[in-house]
Formats: C-alpha cells, structure tokens, sequence
C-alpha cells in the first residue's frame, strides 16, 4: 500500500501524543523518591497529580477554539514544546510548590494536543475509530517505556532526571512535526466561544450521558495510573523497577486493544463495546485484590487494559455525532468534562489510601467502574443516548 501524507500526519500526531503522555506518566514510578525527598504524604502528591490532570482537562475544549483560529499545527507545537520546558523545570524543582506548577504546568500544555489532533484526522480518514486508535497508540507507548526507564533511572540517580528526561524524548518530535507537516489554516473565527457555546454542547443528550459515563470511568483510571506502582510496591511488596515492569505491562495491552477496540466499533454497535470493555476493566480491577500471584497480576492487568480501551469507541461516537464544523470545539467540551472531572482520581485514591489502605480504595474504585459498565448496559437496552 503506498504511503500518502495522511500516513505521515497520523504518525507525527501518534508521536506527539507520544510525548505529552510520557510527561504524565514518568512521574508515578518515581512518587516513593518524591514524597521522601520533600517528606510530603500521599495525598499530598496526589494533589499534585490531580492538579496536572485538571489542568490537561481544562484546556480540552480551549484547545479546539485555538485551532479553528490559529491552525492544527500550531497548537500541537505548542504543546510538544511547551511540554518539553515545564518538564525541566519540574525536573530541577528545588521545593515541592515549585514542583506542584511544573506538574500542573505540564498537564495544560499537554492537553493542547488530544482533541486538535483528533479532529485533524477525523477530516482525513473516514474510518474515525480506527484512526482515533492508531493515534491513541501514543499513550501506551509512553506507558510502555517512561515507567521502566523513569523507575530505572529514579532508582540510580533520583526522581529529577527521570522527570526532566521528557525534555530529551519531546526535542525531537518537535523538530519532526515542525519539518513534515503542512501548516493547517484556520477553520473559522472563534468568536463565539463563551460559555453559552460550551453549555449548549454539554447539553446535547449524547454528550451529557457519555461524559457521565466517562468521568467514572476515569476518575478509576487516572487514580491507577498515578499509584499503580505505589500500590504494587506497598501493598503486594514488589520492588519499584518489578512494579513499574508491571505498569508498562498495562500499557502494552491498553495500547494493543485501542487498534482493535477502535477497529471493532466502526463495523459494530459502539455502545456494545463500550460496555463490553467496562465490564472486563471490573473484573480487571478485582483481580488486583486477590494476591501478589504474578499469574494473578498478570490477568488483572491484562483485563484493566482492555477496558480502558473503551475510549477508542467511544470518542468516535461523539465525533459522529458532530458535524465536521462542530467537532473542535464539540470535542473539546466533552473531553473537558470528563478529563477534569476524572482528573480528581488522583487526589482521591491518593488520600483514600492514606485514611483507609489500598485494600479498601481499590475496592471503592471496583464499584465505580462497575458502576459505569452498568450506565452503558442500561443505556443500550433502552436505546436513549
């Protein structure tokens, strides 16, 4: 099959997520390093780490009413760049306040890239799951190799140059996407972008109930993302280089199933993916409960990946829902919602943790994904949204 531009915008786009996931996700394996060298609690860092998520969140929708008036390329540069400093300066922090801005620094650069990138392919391809799939492959990527090199390098030269590591990984693709893709014009003015235009989106029933749906779902999700390799190290008694090869396990699966979860739900009913995928991350989740078992481990993470993967069908379904000059700022709504509202996981696992123990929040965020997996079901027996 020949290769066409459209090739080379997907795999720069992949890249860059690439990334601004990398900057999120290298500081989890290093969170033990942290919270002992500024003698700070985990909630505390979750703080810290919900602060970046909120952040990454609340430029969703900010992000898309950029690009209508500035171009695609130019906001995804901005965030790659942008990402790459915030990460040094995290990285050099002499104070934990210094670093609490670095974080959440790097969180709202980051964001600037997701709904600006998928809405430039959605105008490219026409099979939107399977691109939203193959662009998601950043993600689990980054996953794939920030924990072990981060966990790696945490252990034999501290947490500093394992977060500022992000400055040498983002360097690169900046200069890539910056030499190979064609400047995108603005798609019209952005205006009208106040919070009636934000409101009247939310209040679109497909948008509404999707983004309830999704901020369970990812208030779970970002709460293991940030303390996965904490909880295997102080709840299962993993060492910190095993606990973030278990990590990057996780994303080696989440990565493989967003293909064919993407894949899957142009050619099905995507809702019944959804919730297929949600029902597996439950049984998933639990899993991690039973025992230090590698086996054991092993399942759950590779259960939790899929499910989380229900992502990959369900962003298209809003994407279809949009006509092509909605979908910027109609995107951007609902990932805003549900990324800022999902981004409290942080700070919620991280002080459940220190009030009741990883037992008891690892079985509050069971009912909650199970939760989700059951506002799917209900929702697609009865066909309303």
């Amino acid at each position: 099959m020949r290769w066409q531009y459209r090739d080379t915008v997907l795999v720069l786009c992949t890249f860059a997520f690439f990334v601004t996931y990398f900057a999120r996700v290298a500081v989890s394996p290093v969170v033990p390093f942290i919270t002992d060298d500024f003698t700070i609690s985990n909630t505390q860092i979750g703080i810290a780490l919900s602060g970046m998520w909120i952040a990454y969140g609340l430029t969703q929708y900010p992000s898309g009413l950029l690009a209508d008036r500035y171009g695609e390329k130019r906001i995804i540069l901005v965030s790659v760049g942008g990402t790459a400093v915030l990460s040094f300066i995290a990285g050099i922090a002499p104070v934990f306040p210094v670093l609490f801005l670095g974080l959440v620094g790097i969180g709202g650069v980051a964001g600037l890239h997701y709904t600006v990138a998928s809405t430039l392919l959605s105008r490219t391809y026409d099979d939107i799951g399977t691109a939203i799939g193959l662009h998601s492959l950043g993600a689990p990527a980054a996953g794939l190799i920030a924990p072990i090199a981060s966990a790696w390098i945490g252990v034999r030269y501290g947490w500093r140059p394992a977060v500022a590591l992000v400055a040498l990984v983002a360097v690169p693709i900046f200069v890539l996407f910056l030499w190979r893709v064609k400047p995108t014009p603005p798609r019209r003015s952005a205006e009208k972008a106040g919070v009636e235009v934000f409101v009247s989106f939310l209040r679109r029933p497909v948008i509404l109930f999707s983004a309830l749906v999704a901020v369970i779902a990812m208030f779970v999700i970002n709460g293991l993302i940030s303390f996965l390799p904490t909880f295997l190290v102080e709840f299962h008694g993993y060492s910190p280089t095993m606990a973030g090869a278990v990590f990057s396990a996780y994303f080696i699966v989440r990565g493989g199933a967003q293909i064919g979860v993407g894949a899957v739900s142009d050619r099905f009913d995507r809702d019944s993916v959804v919730s297929g995928c949600l029902l597996l991350g439950t049984v998933g989740l639990t899993l991690f409960l039973v025992g230090p078992d590698f086996l054991v481990i092993g399942v759950a993470v590779l259960l939790f990946g899929i499910g989380n993967s229900f992502f990959a069908a369900q962003e298209p379904k809003i994407l279809d829902s949009l006509s092509e000059g909605e979908r910027n700022a109609g995107f951007g709504v609902f990932r805003t919602v549900y990324v800022v509202g999902g981004s409290t996981g942080s700070i919620g696992v991280g002080a459940l943790a220190d009030l009741v123990g990883w037992h008891r929040t690892f079985a509050v965020l069971v009912v909650l994904f199970a939760v989700s997996f059951v506002l799917v079901t209900l929702n697609r027996l009865f066909r309303k949204y």
